[in-house]
């Protein structure tokens, strides 16, 4: 275990026990990793996985896609807050350091997706990119699967949204733009602070928030429906900037916003807790405390219909904060629904998932 280490560019300090292993195994082999600013213990680690199937069924009440779509699991961006961090335990791995520098990858993620597209029972229901990761995470740049699943729906016109917090989503606004044209893609950037000295250390390898407006202003600008996602709303930290943000969001082309408020389950807690104690501790008794108020004295809450917004007085505070504000900077405007009438399967052959050049 390398806890309580304070590792530049990321998250975590330390690994947790993963609660379904009896014992803990980490990557050994670091090598061929260029990230000299990092100990050949702390580089990323990419390692080829291989499912069986590529879309995720949602049935949870909280969320408004029906199926996700996940190119990677683990994401380098290091947020220690990130309600994802323990899906990695489901593939033997930590949710502390190996959820940001162990990233599993599917290389086979659009052929996968190709099939379940052309499956009889497929009816043509939006897809979200992602869910448990983000779809324009570092990564990205050199494997470019979310750009080949990009590919696959739009040759099948099958409508698809994406979140990320990555301004690497530009790179692809020539697919969304297409879809955009026909109701089939939409975008949400997650905006979580306007202060870079605090997403230089809440969110330490994501996009800056300039360079996320920015994406937001361009995609906007090309016709892609943008929506701007205030998540997670921190007690202390980002709470008080609800106001700017959506009014930042709004100046940048974003069509409307959502949030969610931070909830630390399972291993989240201890990482989140380690992490406000290092960048924040004369701050931390008061997050903590404001976060437990929200959830009924406790930091974590799995509850379906409460979690993402919590319960309770400060719960209403920023609902009401939240509401008026939107309502004022955006009116009555919402994340765009998709339209899946367009959807054509493609005759078979048509392979050419990666094709040459850039386009």
């Amino acid at each position: 275990m390398d806890d309580g280490k304070v590792v530049k560019g990321r998250g975590a300090d330390r690994q947790v026990a993963n609660r379904f292993l009896r014992h803990h195994y980490g990557v050994a082999d670091w090598s061929g990793i260029d990230e000299p600013e990092l100990g050949v213990d702390q580089a990323t680690k990419l390692l080829p996985t291989f499912p069986r199937s590529i879309l995720n069924r949602v049935d949870s009440p909280d969320l408004p896609f029906t199926w996700s779509l996940n190119p990677y699991q683990g994401c380098e961006h290091g947020c220690s807050y990130c309600y994802a961090r323990p899906t990695h335990e489901y593939w033997g791995y930590s949710a502390g350091f190996d959820f940001e520098r162990v990233i599993l990858v599917k290389r086979e993620a659009p052929v996968l997706l190709e099939k379940a597209l052309r499956a009889s029972a497929w009816k043509a229901e939006p897809i979200m990119l992602s869910g448990a990761t983000d779809p324009y995470q570092p990564v990205e740049r050199q494997e470019r699967l979310t750009r080949a699943c990009l590919e696959v729906c739009a040759r099948f016109g099958q409508p698809v949204s994406v979140i990320t917090k990555n301004a690497l989503v530009l790179r692809d606004i020539d697919l969304l733009a297409e879809m955009a044209r026909e109701r089939r893609a939409a975008v949400a950037i997650s905006l979580t602070t306007l202060n870079e000295d605090l997403r230089r250390v809440l969110e330490p390898r994501t996009s800056t928030a300039a360079n996320r407006l920015k994406a937001m202003e361009l995609l906007a600008a090309a016709g892609v429906p943008v929506y701007a996602m205030i998540a997670p709303v921190i007690p202390t930290l980002n709470e008080p900037d609800i106001p700017a943000l959506l009014r930042a969001a709004r100046d940048a082309g974003a069509s409307g916003a959502g949030y969610t408020v931070l909830r630390t389950n399972g291993p989240v807690e201890p990482i989140f807790r380690a992490w406000l104690q290092h960048h924040f501790p004369e701050r931390a008794a008061k997050v903590i405390a404001q976060t437990s108020a929200l959830h009924g004295g406790r930091m974590h809450d799995a509850r379906s219909g409460v979690r993402m917004r919590g319960e309770g007085p400060f719960a209403l505070q920023i609902h009401r904060l939240f509401t008026v504000m939107r309502r004022r900077i955006f009116g009555e405007s919402s994340f765009p629904a998709l339209d899946r009438s367009g959807f054509r399967p493609p005759p078979q052959g048509q392979l050419e998932l990666f094709p040459t050049g850039e386009g």
